[in-house]
C-alpha cells in the first residue's frame, strides 16, 4: 500500500470547501482528530460518507447564472449609476438576488441590507463584463 503524500496545514485550509461536510473533514485533520479517528476505527472510519452526507445536507451554495433578461435589467440599472432605488427597482433586485443566491428576500427599508445586496449582484454582473471583454 503506498503512503499517502502528507499535506501542510496551509494546504489544507487553501482547498476549497463545497459544503460543511469538508469544512468539518478540515477542522479533523488541523487539529489531529482525524488521525486518532484512523488510529481507533482503521482507515475504513466511514468519514468519507459523512464528509459526502454533510456536504450533501449543507452545501455551501455557489450564485446561479444570470438570465438574459436579469443580465440585461441590471446593465440598464448600473449605467444609471444611481443612488436612489425606486420601490419598483428594488422589488426587481430583490426577486433577482432571491433566485441567484438561493435565498429568499423581502423589500427592506434597511439601506445598508440593500446596499449589500446590489453589491452582491454587481458582482455577479462584473463576472459577466469581464468575460465579455475578455472575449473581445
Amino acid at each position: 500500500m503506498a503512503k499517502r503524500k502528507r499535506r501542510t496545514k496551509a494546504e489544507i485550509l487553501a482547498a476549497e470547501s463545497q459544503g460543511l461536510g469538508d469544512t468539518v473533514e478540515k477542522v479533523l485533520e488541523v487539529t489531529g482528530i482525524a488521525k486518532v479517528a484512523k488510529w481507533l476505527l482503521g482507515e475504513d472510519c466511514n468519514c468519507d460518507a459523512r464528509k459526502a452526507k454533510l456536504n450533501e445536507l449543507f452545501p455551501y451554495r455557489q450564485p446561479k447564472c444570470l438570465e438574459q433578461p436579469e443580465y440585461d435589467w441590471l446593465k440598464e440599472w448600473f449605467d444609471k449609476n444611481t443612488n436612489v432605488v425606486k420601490p419598483s427597482e428594488q422589488k426587481t433586485i430583490m426577486n433577482i438576488h432571491s433566485r441567484v443566491f438561493g435565498v429568499r428576500n423581502e423589500p427592506t427599508s434597511c439601506a445598508p441590507c440593500l446596499l449589500h445586496r446590489i453589491e452582491q449582484l454587481k458582482t455577479v454582473f462584473n463576472t459577466y463584463e469581464d468575460a465579455n471583454t475578455e472575449a473581445k
